[in-house]
């Protein structure tokens, strides 16, 4: 029997944040720490997240703004820890979670490939050999040899996804990818997640492009103030999504107080 790529069970994610105003110096920081007059919040996150995704399919991940999308792929990539429970990846990963994360401003594009790769766990002999493909893919010209500083948004973003999709990997971890770049480039990010699909790659896809995700993804994980709202078929998903907006929006990022620490 074939292991599930991705097993959430029970996660949750809480942040403690100061609730203090005012503070204005270190010393009074200090000052109220010291006597414990420090007062927090606890900003829930993820609360109780499970679900599994099977080898090889397409889980599109929908939400709005602060529902805890990107912060699910993070403890995915294992960049964060959950509080509570337990986030399995099983397979090599390629994220593209954050635009720029990974890249070293300074270095080219060119060392950007070597840079990143090295980061996801991938030799230099590796890059090497696809070199060639992601300049091709990243189709950024002469600027493959000018400092990431120098280029645009959607152009790093171009270079993100295409270090991620043209390296070896069982699980894809994808932020947003298809609203970047000009309409070509995003045909061509779509063909390649085709692709990858039809090479029973997995494939957990953030996106507010719901027709996008609807024609790339086999189900949908619709999260609502950190919680699951629902999970199920791609199509049926996005449809009661839809009707939901159209009542109204929901509010996201759940803030509970919390007690000083002791």
């Amino acid at each position: 029997m074939v292991e599930p790529s991705v097993e959430f069970h029970g996660v949750s994610l809480r942040y403690r944040i100061l609730a203090e105003q005012g503070i204005t110096s270190f010393k009074e920081w200090a000052i109220r720490w010291l006597t414990r007059r420090m007062h927090y919040q606890e900003l829930v996150a993820l609360s109780e997240v499970s679900f599994t995704v099977d080898a090889g399919h397409a889980v599109g991940i929908i939400g709005h703004n602060g529902a805890g999308k990107s912060t699910l792929l993070r403890v995915a990539a294992g960049i964060l820890r959950p509080t509570r429970g337990t986030a399995i990846v099983r397979g090599r990963q390629a994220p593209v979670i954050e635009l720029g994360l990974g890249f070293e401003a300074e270095l080219s594009g060119r060392e950007n490939i070597f840079f990143n790769g090295a980061l996801l766990g991938r030799s230099q002999a590796e890059m090497e050999a696809r070199l060639d493909e992601i300049v091709e893919f990243a189709d950024l010209g002469e600027f493959i040899d000018q400092p990431i500083r120098t280029y645009s948004t959607g152009m790093v973003a171009r270079l993100a996804f295409a270090v991620a999709v043209t390296v070896d990997a069982q699980i894809l971890l994808l932020d947003e990818v298809l609203a970047v770049g000009d309409a070509s480039f995003r045909i061509k990010c779509q063909e390649r997640l085709q692709a990858f699909r039809d090479a029973g790659i997995t494939i957990l896809l953030v996106s507010h492009d719901l027709d996008g995700v609807v024609q790339m993804c086999d189900e949908v994980l619709w999260l609502d103030r950190g919680a699951v709202r629902a999970y199920g078929p791609a199509a049926e998903v996005v449809a009661s999504y839809r009707a939901s907006v159209a009542e109204g929006p929901a509010v996201g990022g759940a803030i509970e107080a919390a007690a000083p620490p002791g």
